[in-house]
């Protein structure tokens, strides 16, 4: 059974290992270079404990996939590519939405299937920034889901 949790240090490294390996897996826009550029900032952000992160763990107690949010605004959502396509995200998703009868969140114009989920979930695109937080041209698109 797969068990939804709240994040804890330990988990740090998996984090950040669903994290790369996701990346990889999706956002072709990016560079190896530009990856591993984005690495240390993601090592502060779960180092820092700044979001408030749900991890999704599978019967062996691994985790397969996580959340990070600040309030009610997803700052992260990863799966490990190997667990994609199966109810995973919609699942973090809905426990956001429990949480908080808004949400935001920003996704990167050039991940398409990170778009179309989104957008699947009740999303809906509220603007467009043509550069992302670190100032690189990937555009970035400004969600909101309110309410049931």
């Amino acid at each position: 059974m797969i068990t939804l949790r709240p994040s804890t240090p330990t988990d740090h490294v998996a984090l950040l290992d669903i994290w790369r390996r996701s990346v990889e897996a999706t956002h072709f826009f990016l560079t190896n270079a530009e990856i591993a550029g984005l690495h240390p900032l993601v090592d502060e952000m779960l180092a820092a404990e700044a979001l408030e992160v749900s991890v999704l763990e599978d019967e062996s107690g691994a985790a397969i996939a996580w959340m990070g949010m600040d309030g009610a605004k997803i700052e992260a959502l990863f799966l490990d590519p190997d667990h994609r396509r199966q109810g995973h995200g919609r699942r973090l998703v809905e426990h956001a939405m429990t949480l908080h009868d808004e949400l935001t969140l920003d996704v990167n114009e050039q991940n398409p299937d990170a778009v179309q989920f989104y957008l699947a979930m009740g999303f809906v695109v509220e603007g467009r920034s043509p550069l992302d937080g670190q100032g690189n041209p990937f555009p970035l698109l400004h969600l909101r889901r309110t309410g049931s």
